[in-house]
């Protein structure tokens, strides 16, 4: 039987549920020795020596690149833990005849739990009263309410509609920028649609839920800062590069932005002399958005059903990346 590697962090043991999805289907499962391997650190090299033990992968966020892909001739599947797949070379994977596929249905409540998470630690200062009242201080200064603030929501996907019944529910105001609408979401959830400097204008949050590609890239830079409502907060659980560090950090010390949550940066793992962590209207976590327990759960499991359909001739339809190999493909 085929072998599948599994990379991500929190499923590097038996006894996660996508290990017995697996083996019951006939498959051999192993695992990176470096249990950091999916971090993205390795060198092609490196991952190529790595990904090699498997004919199918259930991957993390190593890089998949071109020569990375090219390198390995019995790799038939790439299965993404996650929904982005920005950190696999795509177009070089269906050129070689391996299917990419995602978790579409996994992890996009817990990415919206998080992200209001963020809302409401930089709206309550919670990290920095924590700090000061274990060191003594109590300090009562006013915080932020959220009730009657704009919420606006970059991308209406499975994340951005999650988030936008939560910060409706907590009386928030909410506006929508998205391409491609889902006409009846909007109307039974309130949720009015904008333009994108709309959205930038009327927003106390701005929280971003849309793919990382060459149109997204540093979107989010000093001219869309300067378009942000003064004392708004930007949310990022997307992608670090969809935001132009440099450019924040100016912002929130001009006072243009009153503060930020961040997730994801530009750089992974994140250095600690990043200098938007010395910001106390900054708070920040390790790229933790789509994980906790039941997300990493769902999303083994999903990409361990996408890998065993895949086996037994069976095409898992709105999880395949590169769909024109539909009616081509065979294990």
């Amino acid at each position: 039987m085929p072998t599948v590697l599994i990379t991500p962090e929190a499923m590097l043991h038996d006894a996660v549920p996508c290990v017995d999805v697996l083996k019951r289907a006939g498959f051999d499962v192993i695992f990176p020795e470096d249990p950091t391997f999916t971090r993205g650190l390795y060198s092609e090299q490196e991952t190529i020596e790595v990904l090699s033990a498997g004919t199918a992968v259930i991957a993390g966020g190593e890089y998949i690149t071109r020569n990375v892909v090219r390198e390995l001739p019995n790799l038939r599947v790439i299965a993404r833990a996650g929904v982005g797949f920005d950190r696999v070379d795509v177009t070089a994977a269906t050129e070689r005849n391996v299917v990419v596929t995602i978790t579409p249905t996994a992890n996009h409540e817990c990415v919206a739990e998080q992200a209001l998470a963020l809302v409401f630690a930089v709206a309550r200062s919670l990290v920095v009263n924590d700090r000061a009242t274990r060191n003594g201080a109590w300090r009562v200064t006013l915080t932020e309410p959220l009730r009657g603030r704009t919420f606006g929501i970059l991308g209406l996907g499975r994340v951005g509609r999650s988030l936008a019944t939560r910060t409706a529910a907590l009386g928030m105001q909410v506006i929508a920028y998205e391409l491609s609408p889902d006409e009846m979401f909007l109307r039974a959830h309130n949720v009015e649609l904008v333009d994108f400097d709309e959205l930038l204008a009327r927003s106390d949050y701005v929280s971003l839920h849309c793919p990382l590609n060459d149109s997204t890239t540093d979107l989010f830079d000093r001219k869309v800062f300067a378009k942000m409502k003064p004392g708004s907060v930007l949310i990022n659980t997307a992608r670090g590069k969809l935001v132009v560090e440099a450019d924040l950090l100016d912002a929130l010390n001009s006072g243009h932005l009153r503060g930020a949550g961040l997730d994801v940066f530009e750089q992974e793992p994140a250095a600690a002399d990043n200098p938007l962590f010395a910001l106390d209207q900054v708070v920040v976590s390790p790229h933790v958005g789509g994980a906790d327990w039941l997300a990493m759960d769902n999303m083994g499991i999903e990409a361990a059903r996408c890998i065993v359909q895949l086996y037994n001739g069976q095409w898992p339809d709105g999880a395949v990346v590169n769909q024109e190999l539909k009616h081509s493909w065979r294990w």
